[in-house]
């Protein structure tokens, strides 16, 4: 086996920076934890320049950068990004488990799909860097040892033999999960490494400290079985980003957006989903982002068809909130899926360029992103063979007075049908109608109460139109009124 561990030391940092580009010129960023006497757990880069350390408090680190954005540490998003993360990792490999701050992941069953081990950890370790995350990396054969050398800086244990032994000997024993009082016993002994634990009596190791220390050597040395649950997504898609400063532009937004947006698409590809609606809430308050309560902005966005590819789901969300009128500053965001749908993966081809991608944007959801929803309508067709119950979602009244007509093989049909049959009085010789095409019997629905007997005519009116008329028989009678249906362009 190969695990591989991503270990994120400045997780309490990356959680609020990923918001703003790396080249975004923001000010220093300090996360503390809360307290009477807060302390800095974690500095950006702009802070450290300006001498701000681990550990300090909290106002001789703001003595040291004043104008630095504080942020206390949310354990709750430091998690969710994990779970993000590990979802995201789904994509490479089935065997995903969350760990202490960590993810492990078994890659030997994908290194062929991915084109050995090089190509598929560059893929994993590029795209949790492109989300915002800086990882520290680890590969050995059990999951323990590779979250030890993780821990210590390491980078790899080679596959030969005795190579994963030499590789974890000088590693301190607090990166293996050993118990902190189990360590200053051993300390006091002159054991500090893996190496100097493996070197005592098994027996007396065990008699003396329990034996959980001795399955922990096992475990990493991989002796006996380690174990991990499997990492399973979330049966809905919820996530938020609070934004290191308020944000007064829709545009700076777009930034933080695509963040969402791509975790939303490693959602969406690990459960083979595509979404149809989704909403984005703009939290304008910072006491407010952990909630989401109101006063919140919400925009919502539907898909004509489902869709999880990340550039067609950016594109319809910027240009849905290039349109959005900011009533407040932004303080955070949250993204969370409405309705989705089942969406099989793409199917590459066997000749070069045949996997090319359909357009990314289709042209009904750039239409809906820029016009809203109601100024675009989806009118699909029903299996009905009457024409005014043809369509599963036709125009509401007050947006038309017509529906779209539905196909019938090769029989005519007009573009668009009136709302409603329009009787024609006064069909007399005086007036003639020309029959060019017909009679087209229909005749259904006496399973719903709404049965129809029609004969449909293709006809020209005395004006010249060329419209579509029905004679009704509902009664049984074959001299039945006539009625106008629809019209032909």
């Amino acid at each position: 086996m190969r695990w591989i561990a991503l270990l994120f030391p400045s997780l309490a940092l990356d959680v609020f920076a990923r918001a703003l580009p790396p080249q975004h010129a923001a000010a220093p960023l300090v996360v503390h934890e809360e307290g009477r006497t807060p302390r800095v757990i974690a500095a950006d880069a702009a802070a450290r320049e300006a001498g701000v350390r681990d550990g300090m408090p909290l106002s001789a680190a703001l003595a040291l950068a004043p104008g630095a954005t504080q942020q206390p540490r949310d354990v709750a998003a430091e998690e969710d990004a994990l779970a993000r993360l590990a979802t995201f990792a789904l994509a490479f490999t089935p065997a995903v488990s969350l760990a202490d701050g960590a993810i492990v992941a078994e890659i030997r069953g994908s290194l062929r799909l991915f084109g050995g081990e090089a190509k598929l950890v560059a893929g994993l370790v590029d795209g949790v860097r492109e989300r915002g995350f800086a990882p520290r990396v680890a590969l050995a054969p059990t999951p323990l040892a590779a979250l030890a050398l993780a821990r210590a800086g390491a980078e790899a244990a080679p596959d030969a033999p005795g190579g994963l032994a030499r590789a974890l000997a000088p590693l301190p024993l607090a990166a293996f999960d050993v118990e902190p009082a189990t360590i200053a016993t051993l300390e006091a002994a002159g054991v500090r490494t893996f190496g100097d634990a493996e070197r005592l009596p098994r027996a007396g190791l065990a008699r003396r400290f329990g034996r959980a220390l001795v399955d922990t050597l096992d475990r990493a040395a991989g002796r006996v079985p380690d174990p991990r649950e499997p990492f399973v997504p979330p049966p809905q898609f919820a996530s938020r980003l609070e934004l290191p400063a308020c944000v007064h532009d829709v545009e700076a937004l777009a930034f933080a957006v695509h963040r969402l947006v791509q975790e939303l698409a490693a959602w969406l590809l690990a459960r083979g989903l595509g979404v149809t609606a989704l909403t984005l809430a703009l939290a304008h308050e910072r006491a407010l982002v952990r909630h989401l309560g109101s006063p919140c902005t919400h925009a919502r966005f539907a898909l004509a068809t489902p869709s999880r590819t990340p550039a067609h789901l950016t594109h319809v969300m910027r240009e849905r909130l290039a349109r959005l009128a900011l009533p407040a500053p932004v303080a955070g965001l949250a993204l969370a899926t409405e309705a989705v749908a089942p969406l099989a993966g793409r199917n590459l081809g066997l000749l070069p360029g045949s996997e090319a991608d359909a357009p990314e944007v289709p042209l009904l959801d750039r239409l809906r992103a820029r016009l809203g929803e109601d100024a675009v309508r989806l009118v699909l067709p029903r299996a009905d063979h009457r024409p005014e119950r043809a369509m599963r979602a036709p125009l509401p009244e007050a947006c038309a007075s017509a529906w779209p007509s539905a196909p019938a093989g090769d029989a005519p049909r007009p573009l668009w049908l009136l709302a409603r049959p329009q009787p024609l009085r006064g069909l007399t010789a005086a007036q003639p109608w020309v029959l060019r095409e017909g009679p087209e019997r229909i005749e259904s629905g006496w399973w719903d109460g709404h049965d129809v007997r029609r004969d449909y005519f293709v006809a020209e009116s005395p004006a010249g139109e060329v419209a579509w008329i029905y004679r009704d028989h509902r009664h049984g009678t074959d001299d039945g009124e006539w009625f106008l249906h629809g019209v032909f362009a």
